[in-house]
């Protein structure tokens, strides 16, 4: 009998104790969810472990209790509100068998299937760890790989396919973003080998392929495909899937996207097919013969061929329609793939193996090709189905990834294909001129033969154009014919459907004529003189619609219906074709087009000469075309504008502004978006139209400024517009001569901003916009492991590439050359004006905030252009350098501040009197910012390596110096004592006689320093900041590099990993060539091993908005004695005293600790709340949050009459200890296991009370701190109150209770 497994409750005297435990636990872990707060539950997670070691019995490995308890578990947390508590359930969940291995459950299986499926489909699950690289994977990702995996691999083999099965269902059955979709298909992709999935299951997979295509993430969408795929290879057991059933699932990949050919996807495809080619389930009819299907590939391929040859039974006469694509791409791919396998198998073997294969599949194909030209009566389906075969065959056959000229099986398709050239020509052009395609469907085959026409020209320009070779022969006469078409004029009838069909197709052929020729050189015909083709097109009325015709009576009624609807489609592609030709046109005789109107009385090409005409005609056809249509009109306007701007300055305004509307009216998820703003920009931002609306100065170049900010502000929501304007305007400035420093740049002046704008470029994105870009390098990293990437061109369309292409065009500007020199200096003083614009802005000014970010990159693109600066350009902005340097600012920017003013001392020391200026200033001003000052005197060594003569320079310094080391602000003086220990040294060297009489001083006090006694943070901050990166391996000249201005610093000085630009992306944008330093592009010391440091007086920034790093310690206390560390060391007995003294008001010994939470609000309520009930002081993570507005107006000026003191999270452990051993007691407001009640706690008078951050309350290492847990009772239904509220209550109640005490009653 089969066992029916646990019972979902039972009960037994033997195993009370263990029992009574698990439910306890059990009670507790659920109870605790019930808060909803992850800092709460994070602590009682590694009880859920052990309900599992309880759960399953050690003699037989079995479960004890039924899995449903856990379940229910899991499944609260996956359900709560709390995605940050979700992420935390589904890891624990998915690192279940990573320590033990649990017995099957059935009902394990489907909980996996139902609510962990469910809870994986949210994409926010997938964010990257704190501290995590950009672009290294996601770790719920990869547990998720590794749990299905494992779990898979466990499951026994007869339940194994039916929950692939219901899995693979369970993501066919809703719609899934791109990147769980993505993550759930690679890990489905790396399940071992196994014969798990029959039909129903690839069907599935299909379905969910389907899925995939739903998102606008192409690279994401296409990885997925590569890992269905390889799920399918894995896990389908061919036994049970014919051939026909695995060539219909790879018709739901886009070949385009994943399945390319030369791919290593499509190698280990061939190679599965190779395999497993004997082992496919044969099908048991064939479709059309009754014959069963043949098992082998080749058999498979040459059968799929005949038969896709045979005429189709029922054909409707002339007016049928063309039939669909999809068998044609089916029997293209089937063939390469067989052609392929053979490949592999004969590798070793002869060549001529493949070419015989080949030619065996394809012999139905070529026969029917060699035909075409001579044989009349051949059914059109046919003809239709050999020529979409043909094409396909081209376009599947091209390598992904690597050239084709190595590729045998390309050769031998294109000589196939050379030598049917003749009889397909032939076909076309009787096809197109011979009055034979005169109903609506017809057009879609013009579409087909004209298709066919360029890919028969672009093979003969491969192979070499040879005048007079077949298409050469077709061309000529296809030109003459259509123009007698078009000349046909309906003398005043009705225009008959044939007759209009036949305009359209004609004109279609002119178009494709006109590119060919434009593209080859060799088709030109002649000299320039205008021909006779030349002068009709030019004489064409322009956008000249085509009346609809009336049905004709003979038509059939799907015919009928079918040409009285989207007339206006084909007039739209009529038009299209209009001005393609007449682009081909301009593009010939620019140099015919005049300036202006009206000289020429009988203009030989009107359309050209005439071009006022032209361009109100192209403005006419963009408000007739649709987006999609529109991009030959563009062609055209940029050969126009150029030459009428002058003359025609409104019309030319109002050409700008038409096409801006179609362009912002556009969503770049659509695929005309980027051909379209392509040849906008290329028109708009023409170098000549740039340069005569520079000189005119008029409505032109005020309108050209106003698109450029609208393209940089739709960058915001459109990620890439910025890129293509940008790199073709560096392209169009730089491109213009073969040696960049003979460039003239006086055009680019006029539009510097557009240079200045790329430099500070970049959204701070929103979190899904963040995982996306995340996910999307994860993908990129993995390389040519994953076939999208090869088969997806990089777009290059991250925000990055806008600086990185700013950058290296000013890397290749030329400093002797005046028009680079002034072009320079007007973009520094334009970087210098918006830094001061920054700093002025009243928006919240924190750690990798927009407003540091912009200051971040205006100081590195100010550090680029520095070798550009002369001697007399420094005179004017040195002093905007050194106010940057008075300024609060975040670290990484102070860092490039002091840098700069290092390399221009160093460069020019005659600055050097300006420099010992910024050290006497008022009092007040150098609070903060005489640390910048102090850290330039640190690399003192290298300002000084040009003067001969070092001495006095080292007096100066060392008499500077001397006077900040006594400053009563600690972190001044430990930035004097490393100048001073650089100072000291180099005196030494250059032996400067005059500090003989300081030496043993100097030397006592620097040893002091050096050995001082114990173990307090002041001695481990001075060994911080000498260890720091600044002071220890930083070289101002060897580092002077871009790795280190755009990858190294940022990255050593904290900056969110987004604005790290690694080297690796300054090569890889090849839009704008390599100056000739590029070694300058590495860092070649040992900077880029530095890990980021901990001195954190400069570097780390909390989030609660301040303003300033080094400011963190100013506004302490000041009886400091000197050389005695920070905050944490304070008395604060000798504060209590000297406040009430001052007062005259009773002060209790209650300190809060503040310093986790973030909010001003909170902040100013509580401060407000301590100083109403007496308490001794207030400690906060900053104190820069005093001085935030929302503080002040809860505060209202409590802080004025309170001890402020800062203690930054990091520091709170230390704090907390000293605080014990004075004798605190340290209580934590916080809802645990063995909290007590706040109505029976009695507070002793030392109380030390921490409260917890808003979202996350005390970290768990901080509860380890705690010598009591207070929790305040509730009735209601929500569990938490805010931390003001909660803060007061306790404050409130440590009051009264010390009123009562001492007797005072009054208050």
């Amino acid at each position: 009998m089969k066992d029916p497994g646990p019972s979902l409750f039972w009960w037994s005297e033997k195993k009370k104790d263990e029992l009574l435990k698990f439910w306890e636990n059990y009670i507790l872990i659920m109870e605790t969810l019930e808060g909803n707060q992850i800092h709460v539950i994070k602590p009682v997670l590694p009880k859920l472990n052990s309900l599992f070691e309880y759960a399953v019995s050690e003699e037989n490995g079995n479960w004890l209790f039924h899995p449903s308890w856990h379940m229910c578990i899991y499944k609260r947390m996956f359900e709560s509100e709390n995605k940050i508590l979700t992420k935390e359930g589904v890891l624990h969940f998915l690192e279940l068998y990573e320590t033990k291995v649990l017995p099957f459950s059935p009902e394990f299986s489907e909980f996996i299937i139902g609510p962990l499926m469910d809870a994986l489909s949210e994409s926010s699950l997938y964010s990257r760890s704190p501290g995590q690289l950009i672009g290294s994977g996601s770790p719920l990702g990869l547990k998720l790989q590794k749990f299905l995996v494992t779990y898979i691999s466990l499951l026994p083999e007869e339940i194994k396919s039916s929950f692939l099965l219901k899995c693979i269902q369970k993501m066919s059955s809703r719609h899934w973003c791109a990147i769980p979709i993505l993550f759930l298909s690679k890990a489905l992709a790396n399940v071992p080998r196994c014969k798990a999935l029959g039909i129903e299951a690839l069907l599935a997979l299909r379905d969910v392929l389907q899925c995939t295509m739903i998102t606008h993430q192409i690279l994401l969408r296409g990885a997925a495909q590569c890992y269905l795929l390889q799920t399918a290879m894995n896990l389908v057991d061919v036994e049970k899937v014919s051939l026909s059933d695995i060539s219909t699932f790879l018709m739901c990949l886009r070949q385009e996207e994943s399945l390319g050919r030369g791919t290593s996807l499509w190698t280990e495809l061939c190679d599965w097919l190779r395999v497993n080619e004997n082992c496919f389930r044969r099908a048991s009819d064939c479709s059309c013969v009754g014959l069963p299907e043949p098992s082998s590939l080749n058999a498979y391929v040459k059968n799929l061929v005949q038969e896709y040859m045979k005429s189709p039974a029922l054909e409707t006469g002339e007016n049928c329609f063309m039939p669909d694509w999809f068998e044609a791409k089916l029997v293209a791919m089937m063939v390469l793939l067989a052609v392929d396998v053979e490949g592999m198998k004969s590798q070793y073997s002869e060549k001529r193996r493949t070419q015989n294969v080949l030619r065996i599949f394809l012999d139905p194909l070529l026969e029917s090709l060699m035909k075409l030209g001579t044989n009349a009566y051949m059914p059109l389906l046919k003809t239709d189905r050999c020529l979409q075969l043909l094409v396909k065959l081209l376009h599947t056959c091209m390598l992904k990834g690597s050239s084709t000229q190595d590729d045998e099986v390309f050769t031998l398709l294109q000589n196939f294909v050379m030598s049917t050239t003749e009889s397909i020509s032939e076909f076309i052009l009787r096809r197109l001129t011979m009055n034979e395609l005169s109903s609506v469907s017809d057009l879609d085959r013009c579409h087909l033969y004209l298709m066919v026409l360029t890919e028969l020209i672009n093979l003969h320009l491969k192979v070499g154009w040879k005048r007079g070779n077949p298409i050469w022969r077709v061309i000529s006469p296809l030109k003459n014919a259509s123009i007698r078409h078009l000349q046909e004029m309906d003398h005043g009838q009705e225009p008959t459907l044939g007759a209009q069909v036949q305009r359209v197709i004609s004109m279609a052929a002119l178009a494709t004529v006109c590119e060919a020729t434009d593209r080859t050189p060799e088709l030109q015909l002649g000299s320039l003189e205008a021909g006779p083709t030349e002068r009709f097109l030019s004489a064409l009325p322009l956008n000249h619609t085509l009346q609809k015709p009336h049905a004709e009576e003979e038509s059939s009624l799907c015919e009928e219906s079918s040409s009285s609807q989207g007339w206006g489609k084909i007039v739209a592609q009529y038009i299209h074709d209009q001005w393609v030709c007449l682009s081909f046109l301009l593009k010939k005789y620019h140099t015919l087009i005049p300036t202006s109107e009206g000289e020429i009385l009988e203009p030989i090409l009107p359309a050209v000469q005439m071009p006022v005409r032209t361009l109100q005609a192209a403005l006419e056809a963009l408000t007739v075309l649709p987006s999609d249509q529109v991009l030959p009109v563009f062609h055209c306007m940029k050969i126009l504008v150029p030459k009428l701007l002058t003359s025609s300055e409104s019309l030319c305004v109002e050409s700008f502004d038409m096409a801006w509307k179609i362009i912002s009216a556009l969503s770049n998820t659509q695929l005309v978006f980027w051909s379209n703003l392509k040849a906008f920009v290329q028109f708009v931002f023409d170098t000549k139209v740039l340069s005569t609306a520079a000189k005119i100065k008029g409505q032109a170049y005020f309108k050209i400024k106003e698109i450029m900010y609208k393209i940089i502000e739709m960058s915001a929501i459109k990620t890439g517009v910025f890129n293509t304007l940008i790199s073709y305007c560096c392209k169009s400035w730089i491109v213009s001569a073969s040696n960049v420093s003979q460039v003239s740049l006086s055009t680019a002046k006029n539009y510097s901003e557009l240079v200045l704008e790329a430099c500070i470029f970049g959204t701070v994105f929103r979190r899904d916009q963040r995982l996306i870009q995340d996910v999307q390098t994860y993908i990129e990293n993995l390389g040519h492991d994953c076939a999208a990437n090869t088969v997806i061109e990089n777009t290059k369309r991250e925000d990055h590439y806008v600086r990185i292409c700013a950058v290296k065009f000013l890397c290749l500007l030329d400093g002797s050359n005046m028009s680079h020199k002034l072009f320079v200096e007007d973009l520094a003083i334009k970087l210098l004006d918006k830094d001061e614009l920054v700093s002025k802005s009243r928006t919240r000014y924190y750690v990798n905030s927009q407003q540091h970010r912009v200051k971040n990159r205006i100081w590195q693109a100010l550090l680029v252009i520095f070798p550009r600066f002369d001697q007399n350009f420094l005179n004017r902005i040195i002093d905007k350098i050194f106010r940057a340097g008075f300024i609060n600012n975040q670290a990484s920017i102070k860092y490039f501040i002091e840098w700069i003013i290092i390399l221009i001392l160093h460069k020019f020391p005659q600055f050097l009197p300006k420099f010992w200026d910024c050290f006497s200033y008022g009092e007040e001003n150098l609070k903060t910012s005489i640390c910048t000052f102090l850290s330039v005197l640190s690399h003192l060594d290298i300002i000084t390596q040009n003067v001969p003569e070092k001495k006095p320079i080292l007096k100066q310094a060392f008499i500077i110096v001397l006077q900040w080391c006594f400053s009563h602000n600690f972190s001044i003086r430990l930035y004097a004592l490393v100048a001073l220990k650089k100072i000291w040294s180099m005196c030494k060297t250059w032996h400067v006689e005059e500090f003989d009489a300081l030496t043993s001083v100097i030397e006592s006090s620097l040893s002091q320093v050096e050995n001082m006694p114990g173990a307090g943070n002041a001695k481990k901050n001075w060994q911080r900041i000498q260890e720091h990166f600044f002071f220890e391996t930083f070289h101002p000249l060897k580092d002077y590099c871009l790795e280190t201005i755009f990858y190294i610093l940022p990255r050593l000085s904290g900056l969110v990993e987004d604005e790290w630009i690694a080297i690796g992306k300054f090569t890889r944008f090849t839009d704008i060539p390599l100056d000739s330093g590029f070694q300058w592009y590495l860092s070649p010391t040992q900077l880029c091993e530095r890990k980021p440091g901990d001195w954190a007086q400069q570097d780390i920034g909390s989030n609660s908005g301040e303003a300033d790093d080094q400011s963190e310690w100013t506004d302490v206390q000041k009886k400091i004695i000197p050389w005695k560390n920070n905050v944490p060391d304070l008395d604060l007995e000798l504060v209590f005293q000297d406040r009430v003294a001052k007062l005259g008001k009773s002060i209790s010994r209650l300190i809060v600790v503040a310093s986790l939470i973030d909010k001003p609000t909170n902040l100013g309520g509580l401060c407000r709340t301590c100083e109403v009930f007496g308490a001794s002081a207030l400690t906060v993570g900053s104190l820069q949050c005093t001085r935030d507005k929302q503080f002040q107006c809860l505060s209202v000026s409590a802080e004025q009459w309170l001890p402020l003191v800062e203690v930054r999270p990091p520091q709170l452990i230390d704090f907390l200890q000293q605080k014990k051993a004075e004798g605190y007691t340290v209580i934590g407001v916080e809802q645990t296991a063995r909290s007590i009640d706040l109505t029976q706690y009695s507070f002793p008078e030392r109380s030390l009370l921490l409260l917890g951050n808003e979202r996350e309350g005390i970290p768990a290492n901080l509860i380890q701190q705690l010598d009591v847990c207070v929790e305040i009772p509730q009735q209601g239904i929500i569990r938490s109150l805010n931390v003001h509220v909660s803060g007061a209550l306790l404050i409130w109640e440590y009051t009264r209770q010390q009123l009562l005490k001492h007797g005072d009653t009054k208050s």
